[in-house]
């Protein structure tokens, strides 16, 4: 299958409900279940499936994903021939209406023009999975479809699967029939393509707010939910980063929750998912939070249903509480003291 698919993410996408998470990180780079980017998932389902040629088509704020990426080495993409390619978009100031944006393709046409691969993979950066590809370009072949798009539940997961002849003709051909991206191509009811539909059986969580991202995150503290994401036989890669155990001081206490490396924990952590490198203070109590790197909870803070992002600093005493539909969010790099919300 290696020789005949070719893996295209699109990491343009923008939702304004995560705006408290993406202002310095583009959506794909966005942390979750305390090591992991939203990235690795179908980066890591396309290498599993035997893709040995990704290129990723980032807009803005991708500083971080191209840290977190660097050459592919942790997905085995570093190699001679194929691998992992960035393509930053050019057009800055044109927004994008859908998945797979051609005008973005069209600036970088000469990477499928040598790609020797015979189909393309297009999807978005932001759907929490583990899919096994081979299936879905079989039966495309088999049916003879110009297009199939990967549903759940009968909704699109905004992932299609084409001919590279065929992608290359409509991204030559888009100011002749006015399609944009390939999801326009799928939702006119007008085309006159061959389109097929492939119906994902397993678990599908699209990033898309504050709320989904959190449920899908407290979701995975329920061990049937995280034993069918993180499969032995088709893991989950990402950025290996070399760090100490954690460190459990007296008086500490975790239950039902998910412990990075490099974290010191003193106080009380309850269905929580703790990132690399946190400090938890004496006294603390933390329920329902998501902590993400290298933050510091300080002595006799209690925080509710809590999103920190990385690096932020939490006050001696500060209390803070939001809930499971509209977490409190605190951006990175801030100070959150008990002064700021008496």
């Amino acid at each position: 299958m290696n020789n005949r698919l070719l893996g295209v993410i699109d990491a343009t996408t923008y939702h304004e409900g995560l705006d408290e998470l993406t202002l310095h990180r583009s959506l794909a780079a966005v942390p979750f279940a305390g090591r992991y980017r939203l990235i690795d998932f179908i980066l890591s389902n396309m290498v599993n499936s035997g893709i040995e040629s990704v290129a990723i088509f980032p807009k803005f704020q991708y500083r971080s994903l191209m840290d977190h990426l660097g050459s592919g080495k942790n997905w085995d993409l570093n190699r001679k021939r194929d691998g992992l390619f960035f393509f930053p978009s050019p057009m800055l100031d044109s927004p994008n209406r859908g998945i797979g944006s051609f005008n973005h393709f069209a600036a970088n046409m000469d990477y499928f023009l040598r790609s020797n691969q015979d189909y393309a993979l297009i999807a978005n950066c932001f759907t929490i999975f583990n899919m096994d590809f081979s299936p879905v370009l079989e039966k495309h072949i088999e049916a003879g479809c110009d297009i199939t798009t990967i549903c759940k539940d009968d909704q699109p997961l905004d992932m299609y699967l084409v001919k590279k002849s065929l992608l290359i003709d409509m991204i030559r051909t888009r100011a002749e029939t006015g399609y944009s991206c390939i999801s326009d191509v799928v939702s006119d009811i007008n085309h006159s393509y061959t389109l097929c539909n492939y119906e994902y059986t397993g678990s599908a969580v699209m990033v898309d707010s504050i709320s989904s991202y959190f449920q899908a995150s407290m979701e995975l503290l329920n061990p049937s939910v995280w034993k069918a994401l993180f499969l032995i036989d088709q893991p989950i890669f990402t950025k290996v980063k070399d760090e100490p155990p954690t460190r459990y001081l007296n008086g500490s206490s975790v239950r039902n929750s998910i412990v990075a490396n490099g974290c010191q924990i003193e106080g009380s952590v309850e269905n929580s998912i703790i990132s690399r490198g946190v400090k938890i203070g004496k006294n603390v109590v933390l329920k329902n939070c998501i902590i993400m790197q290298k933050c510091e909870v300080q002595e006799g803070c209690v925080l509710d249903s809590v999103i920190l992002d990385k690096d932020v600093k939490v006050e001696k005493g500060t209390h803070l509480s939001g809930s499971k539909e509209t977490p409190y969010v605190v951006r990175k790099g801030t100070v959150q003291g008990a002064l700021m919300n008496s």
